[in-house]
């Protein structure tokens, strides 16, 4: 067999959505398992809404979801000749004709169809008529001649056999008057002349492919296989919008997502491998099948997604996530946590072991470092102010002269300190931490508060005590 060739064509018309992303990783998956190639093809023809701050948000896009392309990206709108081109060699053929219809009498075909009861569409007035009686001063457009009777039929990977009677199929346009190709004409023309071998995108294309077929029958090309996937719907079962997560990948990125773990999700969304839920890229790599693509629509759901990123929080080296903290940091515009991550990498690296398990985003991540460079006096949150009552404070006024006479401040040295005092003052160990940690990081979760103090060194622990205690 050839080397098989899939493509993911987004139109530059505003981010990457989520949907466009899910569709581009089985594009990307289905050619790396194969050993075939992904091509990238930037479908720019609609000019007034296409923009290069929309091809660049593309590609970022796909190289933080770790999906590559081979070859150079295509630009649809550069190749307005060769569509034409096409367009042109099947008028020669025979295979389409030139329509001098105008838009008035057009809206009239469309307003008698629907008084008879049809569909409303052309009805091939100029399809056999002469040529010679063309009314002058009309730019024609070219309309492919679809067939009169049969069927077409697409052998689907996910939908199986879907057959469209051709008697429901018009003499659609293939080059508008201007000489520019629709976008039924140029995906066909692009497609063969890319070598795809595979269409793999959303099922809202499907009568699409009905049309297409017309055209690689009428220049005898051969048709791709296709795999048209279900849209992804909401939670509740609605077509996915903003308010379900209908964002742009960039956003995920903003929110504390890692590529990762959107990769495996959006994997799930449409795809199964038995019962799997948490798989590597290289797993998926190895398992993926279009027969296993799902014919039912998925469901986005960001508690899924929140609890598969932890995962990969979870999972993730340090070093890694350091660097990912500290550019979410820079592109939400946290310039205080940017600063105090970059000033503090060690300490910061030393936390994070104790800090991963306790986020299920990056930013949960940043909000839990914060300790370690909290300006002083620090800032208290509702629930942890709760816990430095007055009777808490002379408690934490004797635990902090206690700790100051410590020879060795390690988490045992501090840990024995602590046991051996709750004991003497008749109480549970946690009646000291609770309090401690509020006052030391401001917040009622941390790491292990002892772990915390030896974190941020002797000196800044005892100041810290010594702000709240006088507060």
């Amino acid at each position: 067999m050839s080397q098989i060739v899939t493509r993911f064509a987004p139109s530059p018309t505003g981010y990457l959505h989520i949907g466009s992303a899910r569709t581009a990783l089985f594009n990307w998956v289905y050619a790396r398992k194969t050993g075939g190639k992904m091509l990238l093809r930037v479908e720019d023809t609609d000019r007034e809404r296409s923009t290069q701050e929309a091809v660049e948000a593309i590609y970022d896009g796909l190289k933080w979801l770790g999906l590559d392309w081979d070859d150079e990206p295509i630009l649809q709108f550069a190749r307005a000749a060769r569509h034409a081109e096409i367009a042109n060699e099947l008028l020669a053929r025979g295979q389409a004709y030139k329509c001098y219809c105008t838009p008035e009498e057009l809206a009239q075909m469309r307003e008698e169809a629907r008084a008879a009861g049809l569909p409303p569409r052309y009805n091939g007035y100029w399809r056999d008529r002469n040529p010679a009686e063309a009314p002058e001063g009309v730019a024609p457009v070219i309309r492919i001649k679809a067939p009169l009777s049969g069927e077409i039929v697409v052998d689907d990977h996910v939908q199986g056999k879907v057959v469209f009677k051709t008697e429901n199929l018009d003499d659609f346009i293939i080059l508008r008057s201007d000489g520019t190709p629709t976008y039924m004409h140029a995906v066909v023309v692009d497609d063969h002349d890319m070598g795809v071998t595979h269409i793999i995108r959303g099922d809202d294309h499907l009568t699409n492919a009905a049309r297409q077929i017309v055209i690689y029958n009428a220049m005898g090309w051969t048709v791709p296989e296709m795999a048209h996937i279900p849209l992804i719907h909401g939670p509740d079962g609605a077509k996915l919008s903003k308010r379900h997560g209908a964002l742009g990948v960039g956003a995920y990125r903003q929110m504390g997502y890692l590529p990762s773990a959107l990769r495996n999700y959006l994997a799930r969304l449409g795809w199964s491998h038995e019962d799997d839920e948490l798989f590597s890229t290289e797993q998926m790599v190895e398992w993926f099948d279009l027969d296993g693509l799902n014919k039912g629509a998925a469901r986005f759901d960001f508690v899924k997604l929140e609890s598969i990123n932890g995962h990969y929080i979870r999972e993730a080296a340090p070093e890694y996530l350091f660097e990912v903290m500290v550019a979410t940091a820079l592109e939400t515009g946290r310039e205080a946590d940017h600063e105090g991550l970059s000033s503090n990498k060690e300490t910061v690296l030393a936390a994070l072991p104790e800090l991963q398990p306790r986020a299920k985003t990056v930013l949960e991540l940043i909000d839990l470092a914060q300790f370690i460079y909290a300006v002083r006096p620090i800032t208290v949150d509702e629930a942890a102010e709760k816990l430095l009552t007055s009777d808490a404070r002379v408690t934490l006024r004797d635990v902090h002269e206690l700790l100051r006479g410590l020879n060795e401040w390690t988490v045992p040295a501090i840990d024995a300190a602590m046991r051996g005092f709750a004991e003497a003052k008749g109480l549970k160990l946690g009646k000291i931490a609770q309090p401690l940690r509020a006052a030391i990081t401001g917040r009622t979760v941390s790491p292990g508060i002892f772990e915390v103090m030896v974190l941020i060194g002797k000196d800044d622990s005892l100041s810290r005590l010594s702000d709240q205690i006088e507060a």
